[in-house]
């Protein structure tokens, strides 16, 4: 058994033996990840289906406005060192953690309220000037979101760090990923409790007080739930004085940096675009899967957020098949290309279910997606913790960390404008008249074809990674880098 850390209390008192974490305390911390995949629910699975389905918001401008969130990633840097020297109510992380998370509830709320000015002004006039401001405002909204979201996951990111050691660290960033999708999961049974009522094309005003009550209610769950799992945990807990890992860490990385060492050398530069084109496949669909379903199955918002469910679950047990069953198995580098290419394969099932317009059909094919995904995403993680060295594995998982949330930002925003051009090709075809359901599909399935033409060029990248190569050069080139970026 490992014995407590001790931490120096106050000057001239003697030092105060931290205890190791329980099991228990482990999945309290875990809830607070569990809130923030109910946020995650209510952004990508609600807010984007009622902006381009009931509203008729361009898929490209509603998908930029909330993928404006993804892109204040960078600004992890601030809060994390903020967190470090600057407590808030007698805490290092708790502090910032708790007025994020409330800052991230209200933001939401304000968000929606203005999604439908937007819908307003669109059906007074149609898309134009008047629609403008208020776009402008949403996407200010959701950069605020961003930043408030940085500043509560950074600091509890770091208050896991503090609170662990190198024995249980693993254990609790695997409960804590679990949680995310369970979160997703009761984010779900949530909105279709709420939602339940509101049938296909129903009224507007019915569908504003529904989803205005549901971003009321959800989100005061989620501010509960982060109090509830942080509360006294810091205090009893926290390593802080002792931790050595501060310059590993992912928010101590600007975005420039993160750049400098993932481009390091010819092997990290490959690894690195082979992450990002999976990145990009992966998440493009991130905006548009929801209104897929209303448009083209007939799906109610209640209906479509199971879309969500299915996906996180599928994800969460091939995660856990994978690591026991095919990573030893197959290896590493096989178990990646077994994942995009399954993922590939249910990509078209995806786009070939709208062919049938059967929601059970369409669920089937997300869940099997989400296994593709749990299967890549674990042997991308295992591959890149193989392609270093332990020297600057921190520095290189936290660069790719921050490098990887523009890529996801950027994966919104792609699938909402190839979706966009879908439409304006169908309807150059069908000289300017608007698209019928019958013909969506297809504007949807030139997103989920580009997502699987995505991961056949990720397999033909990760071919051309050199593992002894990257391993031989990857420690050399990234100090190098850092220490430039000293000069």
């Amino acid at each position: 058994m490992t014995s407590p850390d001790v931490s120096p209390s106050a000057p001239g008192s003697a030092a105060v033996p931290k205890p190791n974490l329980g099991l228990l305390t482990m999945l309290r911390l875990g809830v607070f990840n569990m809130g923030l995949g109910i946020m995650s629910l209510l952004t990508l699975g609600v807010l984007n289906r009622v902006m381009i389905e009931e509203l008729r918001v361009p898929a490209l401008v509603a998908a930029g406005a909330i993928a404006v969130h993804q892109f204040m990633a960078p600004a992890r840097v601030w809060f994390g060192q903020m967190s470090d020297s600057r407590p808030i109510f007698g805490h290092h992380r708790s502090g910032y953690i708790w007025l994020g998370i409330v800052t991230v509830a209200v933001t939401a709320f304000c968000a929606l309220q203005v999604v439908w000015q937007i819908g307003s002004r669109i059906a007074e006039g149609g898309w134009g000037p008047a629609v403008y401001p208020w776009v402008g405002l949403l996407g200010l909204l959701f950069a605020i979101y961003g930043l408030a979201l940085s500043a509560t996951s950074t600091p509890f990111t770091a208050l896991l760090v503090d609170v662990s050691d190198e024995d249980s660290r693993s254990r609790l960033v695997g409960i804590g990923w679990a949680m995310l999708m369970v979160g997703i999961i009761a984010g779900v049974i949530i909105t279709s409790i709420v939602l339940k009522p509101i049938e296909l094309n129903a009224p507007f005003d019915q569908v504003r007080s529904a989803v205005n009550r549901l971003f009321v209610i959800a989100p005061a769950v989620v501010c509960v739930l982060a109090v509830l799992s942080t509360y006294g945990i810091e205090r009893k807990y926290s390593r802080l004085t002792q931790r050595s890992s501060l310059r590993d860490r992912e928010d101590s990385l600007t975005l420039g940096r993160a750049l400098k060492i993932l481009t390091a050398s010819r092997q990290t530069g490959l690894f690195f675009t082979f992450l990002l084109v999976l990145s990009l496949s992966l998440f493009m669909q991130d905006a548009v899967l929801e209104p897929y379903g209303g448009e083209v199955f007939g799906m109610t918002i209640a209906e479509t957020t199971q879309l969500n469910a299915a996906f996180g679950m599928g994800t969460l047990l091939s995660i856990i098949a994978s690591g026991w069953l095919l990573v030893p198995r197959l290896g590493k580098k096989r178990t990646v290309v077994l994942g995009c290419s399954w993922a590939a394969l249910c990509l078209v099932g995806i786009t070939l279910s709208g062919l049938t317009g059967n929601p059970a059909i369409l669920l089937t094919a997300v869940f099997l997606f989400g296994t593709a995904s749990g299967i890549l995403t674990l042997g991308a993680i295992v591959l890149m913790l193989d392609l270093t060295v332990a020297e600057t594995a921190g520095t290189f998982i936290g660069a790719w960390g921050l490098a990887q949330a523009i890529a996801r930002g950027s994966a919104t925003v792609l699938g909402g404008g190839v979706l966009d051009l879908g439409r304006a090709i169908l309807r150059t075809f069908n000289g300017a008249g608007e698209v019928g359901q019958p013909q969506a599909f297809l504007a949807y399935g030139l997103v989920f074809t580009l997502q699987a033409i995505g991961m056949l060029v990720a397999i033909w990248l990760l071919s051309r990674v050199n593992i002894q190569e990257f391993q031989a050069n990857a420690k050399a080139a990234i100090t190098a880098a850092l220490e430039n970026d000293m000069d």
